[in-house]
Order: C-alpha cells, then structure tokens, then sequence
C-alpha cells in the first residue's frame, strides 16, 4: 500500500462487509491458547496487531497455524516460552495482555515500536515491585525484560488508567494455585472492554465474579476448555462506514451482531442523538443521509470512536462537546490533538483542551493534506472527512490502517471512494 494517496471527494453508498472485532479477536485467540485442546478461531482478519497476538503466542510455545480467515489452535493448556523476545509491533494490547501471561522463572524481553515504547506500564511496575518481580526497563519504557513468576492475591488497581491491564491480569489469575481478587480505586472507564473480557473468558470455560465492576473475583486452579468461535463485526470499525452513510449516501454495514456487548456499539446511540437516521436489519445497520446537530458527548467509556465523531461534529450544525477524553492522548498517537490538527486543515473549527474538544459545526469542510500521525483511527477518520471537503484531501502515512483493517482503502472505493 502506498504511503501517500489522495481522495477526490465523493458520497460513499452501499453494502459493507464490517471487519471482525479486533477486542474479540485478541481475546479468542489468547484464550484458545491457554486450553488444554484444540480450537478454531474463525472470522478473523490478519491485521498487524492480530498478527502481533499470534506471532507472541507462538513465542509462547502455542502451536497455530492460519488459514485464510481463521486459525487452528493446539495447546497442552500451559505456556513454555521457545523465545526470549516478544516482539508487540504497535499492539498495546499484545503488549499488556501478555505480560502477566509470559511471567516465568525465565528472562522474557518484550518490545515494539512506534508509540507504543512509551505507553505506560506503571501498573505492572507497582506490582512487580510489590511482588518482588525482577524487571528492567529504559527509563520506564520498551524494552521491557522481566523474570519470576505472578503470585495470586489482592490487586489494586486504578479503573480510569487502561482497562487492558485489568485484563491481562483477568487471563492470567484464574490460571494460578489459589484464588485472588482485584480492586478498583477509582470507577472504570472503558467498561466495555471488561466486558468482552469477562464474556470470553466465560465461553472458554472461566468463571470470574463481577461485584459492580468494583471487584473482581478470581478462584484460582481453573482450566480453560478449548472451543471454536467465529468473530462478530466490530463496532467501532463499522461507526467510521455509519458517518459515511449520514453524510453522504445510504451505507449498510452487514455482520453486526445486535446483541453485542462490544462498548463501541454505543455508536449507535450517539448517532441517534445527533439527529442521524439508523434502521436495524437481521445482523446490519444502514446509516442515511441525515442532518445532525451538536450534543455533547462523554468520551469515557468509548474513546476509540472520538476520531469519527470529531469529524461528525465538524459538519453538524451548531456545537459539540466532546469530554472525558484525556485517555485518548496516550494512544497510538496523541489522539484529541491529531484529530484536531488535522481536521482544521481541512478547514474545520475545532477547539482542544486538556480533556475534551469543542466542535463548531460547518456545512462543509475545503480540503487539502493532513497526515495520519501513523495512527488507524485517525487516517480512516480524515478519509470520512473527505466527502464533505470540495477539494482533494491528501493522506499522509495512509498505510498505517493495515494496524487494524488492512482492507479499508479496497473497501472505500468499493463504495464509491475516489482514490489517487
């Protein structure tokens, strides 16, 4: 893929095929790993950070192999590392997921790339430090070496950091001798992805007490059983083809699963409140051409949608407010200024602040050459934010999609997308 292309604007219409949950995908495939059999995860799509999650199991001495669009999984239901590095790529959620997991007597280096060097990981420092783990790092930083083994116990944990932490440990104590328990000192944000956790967790034969998400309870000596999965589409992936759809043309997104409890299908019902025209078919949603005004919007609880909904708001009428949004700074990039920068390039009025954004709505946007920052959700959102420009929109470091939906250019002009 060509690091630089260049969008002629134009509306966006027709059926979509919305790509497997990246949330889903990395906790079937980790939790395949961990059971004692054989399970086949299908639906997938072999983005870089799956592929990060793959590549690490196999590290972790899991037998997979791939098919077109779906693994085959053999695991004894226990890890024995065949390497001393782990290499995460960009993937913070390889990278935090796994560590936990990856705790042996023997020396394990994890490292990466790009932002993801300096994505916090206080909260496995404090634990190490209170476990009496032995770890190294480059001022707090990847790479990250670390040998002993977790112990089961009482965890407390902040809820407004990354859930991801939360997570990792959720893999890994049910695995351990005796029981053990986490608690949060502040309220969890991002409660949706606890909830794919604790969800996937239970279909692999796991069972973990969730008091209020306050506290966790864990018994310890459990088995994962293995199972085959098939991965539903992901919300937060569909909510950049549903801003399409309402304004541009009429786009329906296929492979949504209505009962889902990914935390981005929220998608839906700030979308409502902005005035957008949605409808519900047998596992898809069609978003329509629709005129919608400014609201404010609490980023919480659904930071990875703020991209598209920026862009939303720069072509709604009247004003958007979009706060408790400062998690979004630490991500693949500085996301609340990116998507600023960006977008007032581009010809809309967005005010940054420290945690949230102030959108002035305009009936249209001008064009001209933005960069991605190397960022997904931000180079997908800009592309949504050409079909409202009346000059070209130039993307820079365009590629960067292949993190998480390597398809997105073949799919944007499959619907119509005009791409140089």
């Amino acid at each position: 893929m060509m690091a630089t292309i260049t969008i002629i604007p134009n509306l966006l219409s027709g059926n979509i095929h919305i790509p497997p949950s990246k949330s889903l995908s990395h906790r079937a495939v980790i939790c395949a790993a961990l059971a004692n059999g054989t399970s086949c995860i299908k639906g997938l799509i072999f983005s870089d950070d799956i592929t990060a999650t793959i590549d690490a199991m196999k590290a972790l001495g899991t037998e997979i192999s791939q098919e077109k669009d779906s693994v085959l999984i053999r695991s004894n239901g226990s890890l024995t590392p065949q390497k001393d590095i782990i290499d995460c790529c960009e993937s913070g959620s390889t990278l935090r997921f796994l560590i936990p997991l990856a705790l042996t007597n023997h020396s394990i280096t994890f490292t990466g790339r790009g932002k993801l060097i300096e994505r916090p990981l206080d909260t496995y420092y404090k634990i190490f430090d209170e476990q009496q783990i032995a770890y190294q790092t480059t001022q707090g930083n990847l790479p990250l070496s670390v040998t002993g083994q977790l112990k089961p116990g009482y965890f407390r944990l902040r809820g407004d950091i990354s859930s991801q932490f939360i997570t990792g440990l959720l893999f890994t104590l049910p695995r351990l001798e005796s029981n053990s328990k986490i608690n949060l000192t502040t309220p969890l944000e991002s409660q949706g992805y606890i909830d794919l956790t604790l969800t996937m967790l239970e279909r692999f034969g796991i069972h973990v007490t969730n008091n209020d998400y306050q506290e966790f309870i864990i018994p310890g000596n459990q088995r994962y059983t293995s199972q085959n999965y098939h991965v539903e589409g992901d919300y937060s992936q569909a909510a950049f083809w549903l801003a399409a759809g309402l304004i541009g043309s009429s786009v329906c997104c296929l492979d949504l699963n209505p009962h889902s409890v990914q935390g981005d299908k929220v998608i839906i019902d700030i979308l409502n409140k902005l005035g957008g025209n949605i409808t519900f078919g047998t596992n898809s949603i069609t978003a329509t051409p629709s005129k919608t005004s400014g609201i404010e919007i609490n980023a919480a609880q659904c930071p990875d949608l703020v991209p598209i909904l920026a862009v939303l708001a720069a072509v709604s009428e009247g004003t958007t407010h979009i706060v408790q949004a400062g998690r979004l700074r630490l991500k693949e990039s500085d996301r609340l200024h990116a998507i600023t920068q960006e977008l007032n390039k581009l010809g809309a009025d967005i005010h940054e602040g420290s945690d949230f954004l102030t959108i002035q709505g305009r009936k249209e946007l001008t064009g001209g050459i933005v960069d991605s920052w190397n960022d997904h959700r931000i180079a997908m959102a800009l592309a949504i934010a050409s079909l409202r420009c009346h000059e070209s929109v130039t993307i820079q470091n365009s590629s960067c999609v292949n993190k998480s939906y390597p398809d997105f250019w073949k799919d944007f002009a499959e619907l119509g997308g005009k791409i140089k």
